[in-house]
């Protein structure tokens, strides 16, 4: 057979086989995809979005392999293609499952929450793990022998351990923050230097935080696990709202105890965030230089609820209190002047 009928032999059963593949894409998958998302099993969804991105990748080596073993061509260009379709099929076959086990991982995190909070830490843990796996298998196949690499990163592993020693404390110490459970996503934190938010992510390196004015703040875990913080849904979301109020001196104060109370729990019955169960209550606490001080405990379903229940209740108490001729005093200062 002629050189130039090889060639096209060999490009004929490429061709054939990506028209294989991209029919497996297009059809087959596509198919399956909408079948899975049937089912309440996560990994079959997992398995077809990561097939859909290598399958046509996979068809195209897969024929050149194939057309290797049926067409004769120059040695040396055979076995050059061999050594790099081989290596292409085997990264490409690590990338799938570090990609499949890392969302497995992440799946299933997120299912046993309570036990082990989804984070991408794990999941790029896996992947780490997995991709080195195949870095040594591809190595291992195209002749270079293994041993020495591991032996030397044995000897060297202490001057990377150094050298990496910031990035390693990172790493143990977000693994440490996870398994004590004391802060993990989607928790409303407060950190001693005063910013707060939702802990939207945990990685390797850094914990984000995700502020109310939807900003993010990035820390280091060595920083957050070595610092003071406030964790406002441990051990529950729920919280107690506090509100001051202060009445004048000539007020009926179990009248004023006996409206107070009908108004929160009004607030704790129509405002959402309210625990409508809760009874609320309130406590007197000093005399003040111009009112008699007290302060309302009401209850939130969690922390950023008590800004639009602290609001109503304000407003609410406040047309209550003139409605009834209750009187919330200014500041005032009284001057006496004495004659001699």
């Amino acid at each position: 057979m002629k050189p130039f009928i090889q060639y096209i032999v060999f490009g004929g059963i490429v061709l054939f086989t990506t028209i294989i593949s991209l029919v497996i894409k297009r059809i087959l998958l596509v198919r399956l995809e909408h079948l899975a998302k049937k089912t309440t099993v996560s990994a079959d969804d997992i398995i077809i979005r990561a097939l859909k991105g290598v399958v046509l990748l996979w068809g195209i080596l897969i024929g050149i392999l194939i057309a290797l073993q049926v067409v004769t061509i120059p040695e040396n260009i055979r076995n050059t293609l061999w050594s790099m379709t081989t290596v292409a099929i085997l990264f490409s076959v690590t990338i799938f499952f570090a990609n499949v086990l890392g969302e497995f991982v992440v799946s299933y995190t997120a299912k046993y929450s309570e036990t082990l909070p989804s984070t991408s830490i794990f999941r790029n843990i896996t992947r780490l793990v997995i991709l080195i796996i195949g870095f040594l298998i591809i190595l291992q196949t195209i002749g270079i022998s293994i041993s020495p690499l591991l032996t030397a990163l044995g000897v060297g592993g202490l001057a990377v351990a150094l050298a990496l020693q910031d990035t390693l404390s990172n790493l143990f110490a977000g693994i440490h923050i996870l398994v004590s459970k004391q802060v993990r996503p989607g928790d409303f934190i407060k950190l001693e230097t005063g910013e707060e938010g939702y802990v939207v992510d945990i990685s390797w390196r850094n914990t984000t935080i995700r502020m109310l004015p939807n900003n993010l703040v990035v820390i280091p875990n060595s920083k957050l696990a070595s610092s003071i913080v406030t964790n406002y849904y441990m051990p529950e979301k729920m919280l107690s709202v506090l509100v001051s109020v202060g009445v004048s001196y000539d007020s009926d104060l179990e009248k004023v105890e006996e409206i107070v109370i009908e108004v929160a729990k009004e607030v704790m019955q129509t405002v959402p965030g309210g625990v409508p169960e809760f009874e609320p209550f309130v406590r007197y606490s000093s005399f003040g230089d111009f009112s008699i001080n007290f302060s309302v405990i009401m209850r939130a379903k969690e922390y950023t609820d008590q800004f639009l229940i602290r609001h109503e209740f304000i407003k609410r108490l406040h047309k209550r209190f003139k409605k009834e001729g209750i009187e919330i005093p200014f500041p005032i200062t009284t001057v006496y002047l004495k004659k001699e």
